[in-house]
C-alpha cells in the first residue's frame, strides 16, 4: 500500500496494489473514487480535495508526486 498526494491538484491517492493492466474508477461520492480491475478488485482509492476536512491529528508519511518529496501528511481520527 502507497499514499501519494499531490499538492498542485489537491488530490491524495492510496494505491492498494500495483500491475493491473485495465482500471476503471467508479465514483462513490463527490470528492471520492475508487479504482477497480477488470475482476471488480479495489487498486486504489482518489482523493479529491484531498486538504478538505483535514485537522490535526497523527501524522504519516507519504510521498508527493509533484516533485517526489516525502512529507508527513496529517490524517483525521
Amino acid at each position: 500500500m502507497k499514499l501519494s498526494y499531490d499538492p498542485r491538484y489537491n488530490v491524495a491517492y492510496i494505491s492498494l496494489r500495483e500491475g493491473a493492466a485495465q482500471v476503471e474508477s467508479v465514483t462513490v461520492g463527490e470528492d471520492l473514487a475508487i479504482d477497480v480491475d477488470a475482476e471488480g478488485r479495489g487498486v486504489g482509492i482518489e482523493f479529491l480535495n484531498a486538504n478538505a476536512g483535514a485537522r490535526p491529528g497523527p501524522a504519516r508519511r507519504g510521498q508527493q508526486q509533484a516533485d517526489g518529496q516525502t512529507t508527513a501528511l496529517p490524517l483525521a481520527v
